[in-house]
């Protein structure tokens, strides 16, 4: 551990449910026994309540001339003759908001995304607690050729993908044969570096690990792109870097279509949040937040509002409305839930936060245990939120009478009796706080942490997450 430059106090405060690092070799990445398969994973979908089109993907029909809709299926899928092949491969506390990003946002641009697990099953609990489902383990991987293959960060999770024997393969052949490959957050320092696939290439990554980059060729940029080699600083950068990828898969205009689609937005200059009829969050109990999900709900927003809240150490439980822990997001994520919405409806919670998704709200509106939580919600002056397109489910429960909101921006299905703040990315009236949601999710979560805790914590937490957060702003 020594050797690594890193204390167990440092890997918790960036890893709050890691207390331990169970740095045991995986036996799925030592096996030399690997049986020749297709690893990357279609874009269709049989998971029942996911359904993607065009729009989903962040485009318009008249931007995809060379691209064109698989008919006859179960849901409207953008497929390419010149689909590019991706692998992200995930183990033990890698970080989830950069592992889940990076694979949302090259789906979108129409990438063959296979997310591998290095660990011996194909479920992996990251850093900050959320259980992914791999489509693979890597093994399954080490015979194919893929034009990009990137690594998220996050402690242990950088190690154990250091500590893989067939990615490391994988990835030293991916640099050999000229192809692209990436890393963001401590993968630069912890994993590729060990691997000899920094040398003479300019590298940024996690300020907590700066330091162990070579000191000549490290820069503190969030986004450096040298030769074959792209890397970035961590979970406030992944957006930056997931788009600076599909950009240099698929061009500039898919990349430019899927950051307007995203709202991805630059800094802080203009923050767009806004407050009204402010009331008191604090609690004299650690906050219990409940998020409730379903099939085809936004993955970037259930990971990174749960990703946020954990981090500030807020007791967090993500609940599937459907019959299975195990959801299948709106991009094709699966998530293995903490439980049931039926169990989880036993507690009480301070907040309950609701995830965007075009799919996942018709599924969760028609939750009749969610409804009733949601009314004895508001019966007892709780704090409810909503981003994206969910903001409808709380209008449709009688949630936001005399209520300001923002909305999504491409909803035309959203409320029409209630305030809406144009051009606003968060707004909280009294006890509801909604946003516009997708790449606006890490302020929405800032924005619950420092009304729960205050300005300084929301400030520590973003620093995290390598977020830039403004200097001058009084807690909201």
């Amino acid at each position: 551990m020594g050797s690594l430059g890193f204390s167990i106090s440092m890997i918790a405060s960036m890893s709050p449910t890691l207390t331990e690092t169970r740095l045991i070799p995986s036996m799925a990445c030592v096996s030399t026994m690997v049986a020749p398969s297709l690893a990357s994973v279609s874009l269709v979908s049989s998971s029942p309540g996911v359904k993607r089109s065009a729009r989903s993907f962040g485009f318009r029909a008249s931007m995809l001339p060379s691209m064109e809709t698989t008919p006859d299926s179960d849901i409207d899928v953008v497929s390419s003759a010149t689909t590019k092949k991706v692998l992200v491969p995930i183990g033990y506390g890698t970080e989830e908001i950069e592992a889940v990003v990076l694979v949302d946002v090259l789906r979108r641009a129409g990438a063959e995304v296979t997310l591998a697990s290095v660990e011996q099953k194909l479920e992996v609990e990251a850093s900050s607690g959320t259980k992914l489902l791999a489509d693979v383990l890597i093994s399954k991987c080490a015979d194919q050729v893929y034009d990009l293959v990137v690594l998220p960060g996050g402690m242990p999770g950088a190690v154990r993908l250091r500590d893989c024997v067939v990615l490391e393969k994988i990835m030293k052949r991916q640099a050999e044969d000229k192809r692209l490959y990436g890393a963001i957050s401590m993968a630069p320092a912890i994993t590729l570096l060990p691997w000899g696939l920094l040398t003479r290439k300019r590298t940024t990554g996690h300020p907590a690990f700066f330091g162990k980059l070579p000191t000549f060729w490290a820069v503190k940029t969030n986004i450096q792109i040298s030769g074959e080699l792209t890397t970035s600083r961590g979970p406030g950068t992944s957006f930056q870097f997931a788009l600076s990828l599909a950009e240099q898969l698929f061009g500039e205009s898919t990349a430019k279509s899927i950051e307007e689609f995203l709202i991805v937005r630059d800094g802080y200059q203009n923050p767009k949040k806004e407050e009204f009829n402010s009331i008191d969050w604090s609690l004299n109990h650690i906050p219990r937040v409940l998020i409730p999900v379903a099939n085809g709900s936004e993955e970037v927003e259930v990971v990174t509002i749960t990703d946020v809240l954990r981090r500030a150490k807020v007791d967090v439980t993500v609940a599937s409305v459907e019959r299975s822990l195990r959801i299948t997001a709106s991009q094709g994520t699966k998530i293995i839930t903490d439980k049931l919405i039926g169990e989880a409806a036993e507690s009480s919670y301070d907040l309950i936060v609701l995830p965007g998704g075009h799919t996942g709200t018709e599924r969760l509106q028609k939750s009749k245990i969610l409804k009733k939580l949601l009314r004895e919600q508001h019966e007892s002056g709780q704090i409810v939120g909503a981003t994206n397109t969910s903001t409808i489910i709380l209008h449709k429960h009688g949630l936001l009478e005399e209520k300001r909101t923002t909305v999504y921006p491409l909803d035309t299905d959203g409320p029409s009796n209630h305030l809406m703040i144009e051009g606003a990315e968060v707004v909280i009236d009294g006890n509801v706080i909604t946003s516009l949601g997708l790449a606006t999710v890490t302020k929405f979560s800032l924005a619950i942490v420092s009304k729960l805790f205050g300005h300084a914590r929301a400030r520590s937490v973003s620093e995290g997450l390598v977020h830039e957060y403004p200097r001058h702003l009084t807690p909201i």
